[in-house]
């Protein structure tokens, strides 16, 4: 692949024909609505984003005076679509793990700290992936972290590559700040090193499948040359975007009155389903962010892992397994989204909530540690991440035991779980069971199968822990 020069081919490069003029006119206006102030020009379009995270990545690797590809630095746990793009094309995936305060972007002092020995080992990391509304553990990165992130990577000359796709389906927008890495560097001028992402069809769609994908490049500096060749790619690859999918994605971008308001209804009704499930699993003593976002909570059962391990339930598969058999298809462990299978970490849908108990009873048959008893939302497994020794901690600020993995502990970044994670957060069991026994309440009187669901999962999980580390 040849660099373009500056200027080549007008603002943004070549368009490929899979980039309708109105659907990037319409993303434009999404983004400028968002504040980053967008011309057409600094679109790009492809039929879902993970085609253009692999056309990002390509770019990334091409030119800039730098030999070879470079390796990607992903958070852990992240979303299952990202380290696959990076490996497709030959590259180092290194994962440094979040902080306790959310998830979708790395510690700032263990994302320091990879980059460090990363170099030392003789590669050289290029791109950092991060998430403001995390899809994994449903939450919203505070602006002070973000911006530690931020000055990190661009100390380091890393490309940010902003996945975005969650940051509407906020539970409550007036209680959940969220800052994109391209508004936040804009005022120093570096947001020439950030490229957002947002893909419309997983938030929408049930099983997380993948929709018309966007992306936002900077108008000047690196960020202009990367979108000029990520343009000259999608140009090469012709993906095929059919004119009803580009009008369908317009329509959206364009945000009438109407989807405002019903976005805005779903995702406060999620919302409550999600507090209800998050009650839940926090009653049992799992530790779990308090979700503020999206319909997923990510849940560590890592202090049950001796009676667990009674019952054969070693590791995250079997763990997954356990819950499947038990539940119904609604639960994922962490070696999915990139932390290391012998971590006891679950990611619960409130699907669950909304599905009629009787169709989530436990399969026939079904065992812990057994066979997965059906499909799992959001897409194929993906195994654990190379590049990483060991798994993030929550009870340690998110960051791994010694030893662990790339980044590792830094003076001054150890944090407990956030307020509210879990049982630590002062309540006792009865005040759990007060706040669970009042979610179901809420719930009953307009989704009865709901409440009659959160007490399934109550049940599960009360049998699977007994409430007890031992």
């Amino acid at each position: 692949m040849r660099s373009t020069e500056p200027g080549h081919g007008g603002p943004a490069g070549a368009r490929p024909a899979s980039s309708p003029p109105g659907l990037r006119e319409a993303a434009s206006g999404y983004w400028h609505r968002r504040g980053l102030p967008t011309e057409p020009a600094q679109v790009a379009v492809a039929p879902d984003a993970s085609l253009l995270l692999l056309a990002v990545l390509a770019a990334a690797g091409d030119g800039e005076g730098r030999p070879g590809g470079g390796s990607v630095l992903l958070p852990h746990p992240c979303p299952s679509w990202y380290a696959p793009q990076a490996r497709l094309l030959g590259r180092t995936v290194h994962t440094v793990p979040v902080p306790a305060e959310c998830g979708g972007l790395p510690d700032p002092f263990a994302l320091l700290e990879t980059v460090r020995r990363v170099r030392s080992a003789g590669d050289e990391p290029r791109v950092l992936v991060l998430s403001v509304a995390d899809e994994v553990t449903g939450t919203a990165a505070p602006p002070e972290l973000l911006h530690e992130v931020c000055e990190a990577a661009v100390a380091e000359g890393l490309l940010l590559v902003s996945d975005e796709t969650w940051r509407d389906t906020t539970h409550d927008a007036h209680r959940t700040v969220l800052v994109s890495p391209a508004e936040m560097l804009a005022p120093t001028g570096q947001d020439a090193q950030v490229v957002v992402l947002a893909d419309l069809g997983r938030p929408a769609s049930p099983s997380g499948e993948a929709g018309v994908g966007i992306a936002r490049f900077p108008s000047a500096g690196r960020g202009r040359r990367l979108g000029e060749r990520v343009h000259e790619l999608l140009t090469a690859l012709r993906p095929a975007l059919s004119g009803t999918a580009a009008a369908a994605a317009a329509g959206a971008l364009t945000e009438s009155a109407g989807l405002r308001d019903r976005r805005s209804a779903q995702a406060h009704a999620t919302g409550r389903l999600a507090r209800a499930l998050h009650c839940a699993v926090t009653e049992a003593g799992a530790l779990c962010r308090p979700p503020s976002l999206g319909r997923y909570v990510y849940a560590d059962l890592d202090r049950f892992r001796p009676r667990l391990a009674a019952r054969g339930i070693t590791d995250a598969p079997r763990l997954e397994a356990a819950l499947v058999g038990a539940l119904g298809p609604y639960a994922e462990g962490g070696h999915r989204f990139g932390d290391h299978p012998r971590e006891l970490r679950v990611r619960l849908t409130t699907d669950l909530l909304t599905t009629t108990p009787a169709a989530t009873a436990p399969h026939a048959g079904a065992a812990p540690g057994g066979s997965r008893a059906g499909p799992v939302p959001g897409g194929s497994r993906a195994g654990p991440v190379a590049g990483r020794d060991g798994p993030a901690d929550l009870t340690t600020g998110g960051r791994p035991p010694s030893g662990g993995s790339g980044g590792g502990p830094a003076p001054g970044a150890g944090a407990g779980p956030a307020s509210g994670a879990g049982p630590a957060s002062g309540a006792g069991p009865a005040a759990r069971r007060g706040r669970t026994a009042a979610a179901a309440e809420s719930l009953a009187g307009e989704l009865p199968d709901a409440a009659e669901s959160l007490a399934q999962v109550q049940s599960v999980l009360a049998d699977l822990t007994d409430g007890s580390p031992q």
